[in-house]
């Protein structure tokens, strides 16, 4: 009973969640996975899971600020949640660690039952010394934290809950804290005091776990700014501390990352002429703060921006913007004509207020890539996009993008939200467009090239985007052009998902066309496609399909009035076949070696769908002469 009352109100849940969207035909969705822990957590699975050899000593500090993907092996015991600067939605200071109900691979604990709920991700600390004659019960030992549920993924389920351990001396584990969860709120810091003799113990820990709904996978908790220590109060709220809690912004004004060649073109229109960083003074009166960058150019170590400090007033509590003056000069550090990678990186720097501060947070490295790209994504997405499609409905998304001299297309690089079923039966296209009907004032739509039967892949690759090499080169002239997806009916590719960057900030420069031409997205972010430009490039090899393909055959092949399907059985399967645009022209069931009559069809390139009632699909591609 209580599983069918939990799938029912999933169900519901789901339903709200659709209707409440912002636009009836597009929508931000889940991801579903994590393929950052997906690509980084497997090979170090051994490391992580070591433990100290002695126990620490108070106090216990823990602000997430560093710059890999799990918890510190030095104070924490294993690797379950996700350490990150982009699921914080305005933290105490940058760093969070991300619970959700993604396993140490990035994907749901269990993929087969997602109605259920289920202990989740845990966070252990290292064992720390509480024993008897270093701290006892009089020594007024409190644990505090932030946390906040959401973020900028979604948000827990009110079934879901995020809980707090303490370590006895005898070994079990007692709860001692629980929130439900809920949309999202701004973190929030909880004191726990520990007095109990029960814990004090030479070799005690904390243990955060959470317990998450499998349907909402990626529902989200952070944590933040974790300490423990002795003499401290129930109203020791103070975090007496100032440090940065956003990410830079780049140093191109709209795109994250470009050719170089393609920058330095027009580096005027390009260039920002500043960088803003979020910092926060988190001591409860003002501050006057001192602060600076350095700019450095990694392929020549050329200095671009040696450091000067500046200084600004910072209300107590509060967190402000910080404006560091983009560098204006600018050499052309390799030939603009050389299609080599350039990377800008930029050290941002605080001074702390006093020689307690925690340092971790003071200071934030960011690399400004020139790659062979187009992107407006910064290669990390909390959310997925997608179309709200049927079977029988065709999608398109195109997203506007511009040279700044010539150059040449040489495909895509994707990067899709697991959400979507395998890609054994999902196809669709690559248009690439100079112009769209409706928009900027075109008449018409110009496709200029199309890159034809496409299926998603989720494997690791670089960044973790798929990449689609064209079967042909594409020259562009300087200028805008469009590139995006097209999604026949009957394609089996509704509701694909795509990666969503929710932290891009301005346009997101996206269309989509389903029923009534070319409308601009309502839904903020970037959705995560890149052209990619200049020197050949080699695809992403397509991974093996999680599920198996119905296995057939189709000829003769070009066919002139039948084709006859070769298939494994005698059962009946059904069968599509479909023009390039996804139209259905002819369907119907059909058995092995049965002739199916296509003499109605006019000459050109068709393709043909087919399922068998265990829901294995094929799809094939024929010419009719």
């Amino acid at each position: 009973m209580n599983r069918y009352i939990n799938l029912v109100y999933l169900l519901l849940i789901v339903v709200f969640y659709s209707t409440a969207t912002v636009n009836a035909q597009e929508y931000a969705g889940h991801l579903n996975c994590n393929p950052a822990l997906y690509a980084k957590k497997l090979p170090n699975l051994t490391a992580k899971k070591t433990t100290a050899t002695a126990p620490l000593s108070l106090p216990f500090f823990e602000d997430f600020t560093g710059y890999g993907l799990f918890p510190d092996s030095s104070k924490w015991t294993d690797y379950h949640v996700y350490v990150n600067n982009t699921m914080g939605a305005r933290p105490v200071s940058r760093g969070v660690a991300t619970f959700d109900a993604l396993d140490w691979r990035g994907i749901p604990y269990d993929t087969f039952s997602n109605t259920n709920f289920r202990y989740a991700d845990s966070l252990t600390s290292q064992p720390i010394n509480l024993s008897l004659n270093v701290v006892n019960p009089a020594d007024s030992l409190y644990l505090s934290f932030f946390f906040q549920p959401q973020g900028n993924g979604f948000y827990p389920l009110p079934q879901d809950s995020l809980m707090l351990f303490l370590k006895t001396r005898f070994g079990g584990y007692i709860k001692v804290w629980s929130a439900m969860g809920s949309t999202l709120k701004p973190f929030k810091q909880i004191m726990i005091p520990i007095a109990d003799s029960l814990y004090f113990d030479s070799f005690f820990q904390f243990r955060f776990i959470n317990i998450a709904a499998l349907y909402w996978a990626d529902a989200v908790w952070n944590v933040d700014y974790i300490r423990l220590g002795t003499n401290r109060t129930i109203f020791d709220t103070a975090v007496n501390d100032v440090g940065f809690t956003s990410n830079p912004t780049f140093l191109l004004n709209d795109y994250t990352s470009m050719p170089y060649r393609q920058f330095f073109s027009f580096p005027v229109a390009e260039r920002s002429s500043q960088y803003t960083c979020s910092l926060r003074n988190n001591y409860d009166f003002p501050q006057t703060i001192t602060y600076g960058y350095t700019g450095t150019a990694l392929n020549t170590n050329t200095l671009l921006k040696p450091n000067t400090w500046n200084t600004a007033p910072i209300p107590g509590l509060s967190t402000e913007s910080l404006i560091y003056p983009a560098y204006s000069t600018l050499v052309p550090l390799i030939s603009v004509g050389n299609y080599n990678q350039v990377i800008f990186q930029n050290k941002f720097f605080v001074r702390s207020i006093s020689t307690s501060d925690p340092v971790e947070n003071d200071t934030i490295i960011s690399n400004q890539v020139f790659d062979n790209y187009l992107a407006y994504d910064d290669g990390t997405a909390e959310k997925s996009y997608y179309l709200n499609l049927y079977p029988t409905l065709p999608g398109k998304i195109a997203i506007e993008h511009h040279l700044n001299r010539p150059d040449t297309i040489r495909g895509m690089a994707i990067y899709f939200g697991r959400q979507v079923p395998f890609s054994f039966s999902k196809f669709f296209n690559i248009n690439i467009y100079s112009q769209l009907e409706g928009v900027n004032g075109a008449t018409t739509d110009n496709i200029l090239y199309t890159q034809e039967f496409c299926t998603p892949g989720y494997t690791d690759t670089i960044n973790q985007f798929w990449i689609y090499k064209f079967d042909q080169p594409l020259p562009m002239a300087a200028g805008t052009f469009f590139a995006g997806t097209f999604q026949p009916a009957e394609s089996g590719a509704d509701s694909l998902y795509f990666g969503l960057d929710v932290n891009r900030i301005g346009s997101n420069h996206a269309y989509f066309n389903v029923l009534s031409g070319w409308t601009p997205s309502l839904i903020s972010g970037a959705i995560m496609m890149r052209p990619i430009l200049g020197n050949s490039i080699t695809g992403t090899q397509i991974e093996e399909v999680m599920r198996p393909e119905l296995q057939c055959q189709l000829f003769p092949n070009p066919a002139q009035d039948y084709i006859t399907l070769n298939l494994p059985s005698d059962a009946n399967v059904n069968y599509s076949i479909l023009d390039l645009t996804g139209r259905s022209l002819i369907t119907g069931t059909t058995t092995r070696q049965n002739q199916i009559d296509i003499s109605i069809l006019m000459p050109g390139m068709y393709l043909i769908a087919i399922s068998d009632n265990d829901h294995n699909n094929h799809t094939l591609k024929f010419i009719k002469q």
